[in-house]
């Protein structure tokens, strides 16, 4: 096989980047610390960040839309984050104890959020998952979930498994997951009118992967009315979509309130933390238990170390703020769709039959594997199989696709595409649409395999 000329271009203008790979290969499982980061010939090492850039350790500028995996909503090192964050860190940065900042970050989310009764902070969006099933299942006192393929809600055993329970997932957990088509409104009432076992549905509501398999507003009415007339928890994952759809997340911005919501990233304001939220009759099982003149443990005990730390907590608060007092959501998603837009001239202009789509603040390039006319609103539409938005590009083109980019100084998420931040400007757009260019001629002299 002949070795990418893309590939090899990237590796020339990265050689501190292999150095440090070089080193990282004896300290980390395949040499990084997070699946997504890992590329051919080796990752990306990045030394600073501001705004909408980055810097690699070779000098290398970049427009970022990796955005802290989403949680950047204004960018990297934001002013009045950043500043907040070092007052903190003056008076101390964990305290084993309740503190009134904790007050304030949950009164901030339970006014913005439409199904925040209640909150529980929690380190991070697995976390916050995981805490959301345990809570559903202890409440209902049934075992089953009910998800969709593709859509994310991190790493732990309950979620991540497709079909089959992949290795170090025991069979038995697996088992307790029905695995739903995305989208099919139709399946989710058939296996619901077919058995009375089940605590929870969980779904991204914008679709899986912010968006990169679209979710219809209708589907969501529907999920809502019939988990409601079942009595089945329907949460929402607004670990990427709280605070980007609107400032009220994707529940607000569609008017479909859930029971539970799990929120992270822009939450915390690009730091650790996340929180669960939602009905305060749900999250009562949390509570500790009155039994005449004892008081016994709650239903669902949950601890963690940095739940509430008091750092993210001042980055959260500030965060939210800035959110609710200007349109930099809306300005967020005008730069999206510039991206967008720009991207499907581009394409349309050179002939290449991909296609560019997306909402709110993300973008996503669909690489079209079957080749047929494709156009946004057929994805929108649901004419193309979910199979083929997501994870059925060969994965040797996707390096080349984000080793390309990166020679245009633009950094994107691998699958391929991203999350737009508030910062980003006209300038980052033009690069970014510019980039995508570049990389069709360089993909178009690439060697034959």
């Amino acid at each position: 096989m002949s070795e990418s000329r893309i590939l090899q271009a990237y590796a020339q203008k990265t050689p501190g980047s292999a150095r440090l790979y070089e080193r990282a290969g004896r300290l980390f499982p395949g040499g990084v610390t997070h699946v997504v980061r890992a590329m051919q010939p080796h990752p990306l090492f990045v030394e600073r960040a501001a705004g909408s850039r980055k810097w690699d350790v070779d000098g290398n500028e970049y427009v970022d839309y990796f955005g802290g995996h989403g949680a950047l909503m204004l960018g990297h090192n934001h002013p009045a984050v950043r500043e907040a964050v070092i007052a903190q860190l003056s008076r101390g940065c964990h305290y084993g104890a309740a503190h009134e900042l904790e007050l304030e970050w949950a009164e901030l989310i339970q006014q913005m959020v439409p199904c925040a009764e209640r909150v529980r902070f929690t380190s991070s969006g697995t976390e916050a998952t995981m805490l959301a099933l345990r809570v559903a299942r202890a409440y209902t006192g049934k075992p089953m979930l009910i998800r969709f393929a593709g859509h994310f809600h991190g790493w732990h055993d309950h979620v991540a498994t497709g079909a089959e329970a992949p290795p170090g997932i025991l069979p038995e957990i697996a088992a307790r997951v029905l695995l739903c088509p995305p989208n099919d409104i139709s399946r989710v009432r058939e296996v619901c009118d077919g058995r009375d076992d089940i605590a929870a549905v969980i779904l991204e509501p914008t679709g899986a992967t912010f968006g990169q398999i679209p979710c219809p507003p209708q589907f969501l009415r529907d999920l809502r009315e019939i988990t409601a007339r079942r009595g089945i928890v329907l949460i929402f994952d607004e670990v990427v979509t709280g605070f980007r759809c609107s400032t009220g997340g994707a529940q607000k911005y569609y008017g479909v309130t859930p029971d539970l919501t799990t929120l992270a990233k822009i939450l915390a304001g690009g730091h650790p933390g996340a929180a669960l939220v939602g009905r305060a009759q749900i999250l009562e099982v949390m509570a500790p238990r009155r039994s005449g003149t004892r008081t016994e443990l709650p239903a669902v005990v949950q601890q963690g170390t940095f739940n509430a730390n008091p750092v993210s907590a001042s980055a959260g608060i500030t965060t939210l703020r800035l959110l609710c007092a200007s349109d930099l959501i809306e300005r967020a998603n005008r730069t999206a769709a510039a991206i967008r837009d720009g991207w499907n001239a581009v394409l349309r202009r050179r002939g290449v039959n991909w296609c560019a789509y997306g909402e709110f603040s993300g973008f996503n390039l669909f690489l079209n594997p079957d080749k047929e006319a494709v156009s946004p609103q057929d994805i929108y539409a649901g004419k193309v199989p979910w199979t083929k938005l997501k994870g059925a590009t060969p994965i040797e083109l996707l390096q080349k696709i984000r080793a390309g980019f990166l020679l245009g100084g633009v950094d994107l998420i691998g699958w391929p595409g991203g999350p737009v931040s508030a910062v980003h400007d006209e300038r980052d757009v033009d690069q970014t649409v510019t980039a995508l260019d570049n990389l069709l001629t360089m993909l178009e002299s690439e060697p034959r395999t």
